[in-house]
Formats: C-alpha cells, sequence, structure tokens
C-alpha cells in the first residue's frame, strides 16, 4: 500500500472511531466500501478513491461548510441534488469533523434516540 493511501486510511479510521462514540453507529458498507450507519441509515461513507468521504448533512450545514472550509469540503454534480457533503481527508482534523460527525449522527438518529441523548443535541 503506497505511504498516501497508508494515511488516508489512517484519517478514515479516526474519522471512524470518532464516530462510533456516537449512539448507536455501527460500521457497514455502501456501494462497497467502508460506511457507518445508525439504525441501518447512512452516516458517512469513504468514496472509492478512498480519500474523499460522503457526509449526511442539512442543506444549511453543507452551505456554511463549502463557504468557510473549501479547501476541506466540495460537492460533485452528482451530489447537488442531495442533501450530502463530500470531504477530503487529508485535509480536515478533529476540530472540523467532529461536530461535522455529530450533525450527521443527529439527522440519522431517530426522535427516541435523539430523545435519550439530549447531550448531543447542541
Amino acid at each position: 500500500m503506497p505511504r498516501e493511501r497508508s494515511v488516508l486510511m489512517i484519517a478514515y479510521r479516526k474519522v471512524a472511531d470518532q464516530a462510533l462514540t456516537l449512539p448507536e453507529v455501527v460500521e457497514s458498507t455502501s456501494y462497497g466500501t467502508p460506511a457507518l450507519k445508525v439504525r441501518d441509515k447512512l452516516m458517512i461513507r469513504l468514496k472509492e478513491d478512498g480519500e474523499t468521504l460522503v457526509v449526511r448533512c442539512s442543506w444549511e450545514d453543507r452551505e456554511r461548510l463549502l463557504a468557510v472550509y473549501p479547501d476541506m469540503f466540495f460537492v460533485t454534480d452528482h451530489y447537488l441534488g442531495h442533501p450530502w457533503v463530500l470531504m477530503r481527508l487529508a485535509r480536515v482534523g478533529p476540530p472540523v469533523f467532529k461536530p461535522v460527525l455529530r450533525a450527521a449522527w443527529r439527522l440519522c438518529a431517530s426522535r427516541s434516540l435523539l430523545k435519550a441523548n439530549p447531550d448531543l443535541l447542541d
């Protein structure tokens, strides 16, 4: 495995490990790539390029992330009509991805799961 790919997989592992601390997040697959789901609802997946995460988000959050962090987040034509944002693994660190993960989790969590975890609502 080339060094750059190895570093990106370590970056993916950091994101996944952080996401797995959230209630009912499990590792899975989506389109043949590693993914994280909440009760079978897709939260995040690694794109086929191994360098990019597809992250569930609100429309408002996506616009904000694209405006504030254009070097870390982007969207392709494929995702324009869908509430997802693409995150460059090589460019994003914990101060940015942790709140993004929590927001993705909130969008996937059921009402009962949200109610049981009020500390994760802000």
